[in-house]
């Protein structure tokens, strides 16, 4: 495990975890450090009479604390990975002490257990019975969702900004009953979508007409090639058999974890990584689900390279993936990779919306920009002199700044059609979260 503080510090939850993190990274404030080939733990001193448990699982990068933080991970799990990360002399290589060791042998037996299920036979014809009883509630659903936006389209939009939040947050819910949790969330995303930006219009008409091109698509889905109704019925909710697709043959390679972001939908925590192949040029993206009282199955580490196969979902443009197998990290520096230009990732762009129209936002990873501005705007700029602007606010661009110096750097970016926000910074082969 050789992780920088900043990758450390991209695996808190919220900013005041970074602050209190930083504080905890202090040998004062521990006892008991310990570490093997498996875990770290020690001890921290609360407000309360007995200290707090703290370990770290070194393999997967996993937590856990006996404080009572509902936030995962803890102030004092960070607290002790980033006093790790620094001061690595103060652990004492030893035995794993008991409550350490059961929970480690709880991750792995749990870890058996999944491979296990996977001999278990499956009732084909109950199986077959759920699928059709599911299919039928996902049309009605899907009824129901048009019928809505027809009326939106016919009596127009000026009053949108009034009755969004409760018109669509109730529809969100409907397809969450129509087992249709695709179309749940995007139709949650125009319940929250901000009304009082200028020029809201744009990207709410832009969500309406990509939910009625996905649901007019799944209509029709008998007349399409395979690969596209693979997309439509995932991107409404149809998951696939994980077990059923580790069967196939993955893509082996040194992963480039490009970014993470981590979004709340009730009591569901929804971890959305952007990996890049460093052989095969692929760029993938891994989504977990887990509970906002536990972790991913995997930890993926923005600004890290790990070893692991990947299984892409089918689809014109593969893209979505899952983790097959996951290695080690790989010692390496991040290599000179991406985009040379923005003329070369547009026309990337461009092939890839012309084979399939339904993607909202794509990863990319573009070399050697600078920060220009003009007129009170600042834009990204290549060393062709292409300039696209930069859509961030004014923390973001002022921890631009301090970074690169003015200096070229490297940049994560996410986003479509020329409208891209900024994920991270490369310069000197050091990784920034943004």
């Amino acid at each position: 495990m050789n992780l920088t503080e900043d990758q450390i510090l991209a695996l808190a939850p919220d900013d005041s975890s970074i602050k209190s993190g930083k504080e905890l990274a202090n040998v004062s404030k521990w006892s008991n450090l310990g570490v093997n080939e498996k875990a770290l733990w020690g001890d921290c001193q609360g407000s309360g009479k007995n200290p707090y448990k703290t370990q770290v699982d070194l393999s997967t990068i996993a937590f856990k604390c006996s404080c009572p933080s509902r936030k995962f991970p803890c102030k004092h799990g960070l607290g002790i990975l980033l006093l790790y990360n620094r001061q690595k002399q103060l652990f004492n290589l030893s035995d794993t002490p008991a409550w350490v060791k059961e929970w480690i042998d709880k991750r792995e037996e749990k870890a058996e257990k999944k491979n296990e299920s996977q001999d278990k036979p499956v009732d084909k014809e109950a199986q077959a019975k759920r699928a059709q009883q599911r299919q039928k509630k996902v049309e009605q659903g899907i009824e129901e969702l048009q019928l809505v936006f027809k009326d939106v389209v016919r009596n127009g939009i000026l009053n949108i900004p009034e009755k969004a939040h409760g018109l669509f947050d109730n529809l969100s819910k409907r397809m969450v009953d129509s087992q249709a949790p695709g179309l749940a969330f995007m139709v949650k995303e125009l319940a929250e979508m901000n009304y009082f930006k200028e020029n809201w219009h744009t990207p709410f008409l832009d969500q309406v007409v990509k939910i009625h091109l996905i649901t007019s698509a799944f209509k029709i889905e008998e007349k399409l090639a395979p690969p596209i109704q693979e997309e439509v019925r995932s991107l409404i909710g149809f998951s696939k058999n994980n077990e059923e697709l580790k069967q196939q043959e993955g893509v082996q390679d040194d992963w480039l974890i490009l970014a993470k972001k981590t979004e709340q939908q009730d009591q569901l925590s929804v971890q959305k990584n952007w990996l890049l192949g460093l052989n095969s040029g692929s760029y993938a993206l891994v989504i977990q689900f887990f509970v906002r009282s536990q972790m991913p199955d995997v930890n993926l580490t923005p600004g890290t390279i790990v070893n692991a196969e990947l299984i892409f979902y089918k689809s014109p443009n593969p893209f979505r993936a899952m983790i097959k197998n996951v290695g080690k990290l790989v010692e390496s520096t991040i290599p000179a990779i991406g985009f040379p230009s923005w003329t070369a990732l547009l026309v990337y762009e461009k092939a890839q919306i012309q084979t399939s129209p339904f993607g909202s936002e794509y990863i990319y990873f573009i070399r050697n920009l600078a920060l220009s501005t003009y007129q009170n705007d600042y834009f990204l700029t290549d060393e062709e002199g292409i300039h696209i602007p930069l859509t961030t606010d004014e923390k973001t661009r002022i921890k631009i700044l301090a970074i690169t110096g003015g200096e070229r750097f490297d940049l994560v970016v996410l986003g479509l059609e020329g409208v891209y926000t900024p994920m991270a910074i490369i310069v000197k082969q050091t990784y920034y979260a943004l």
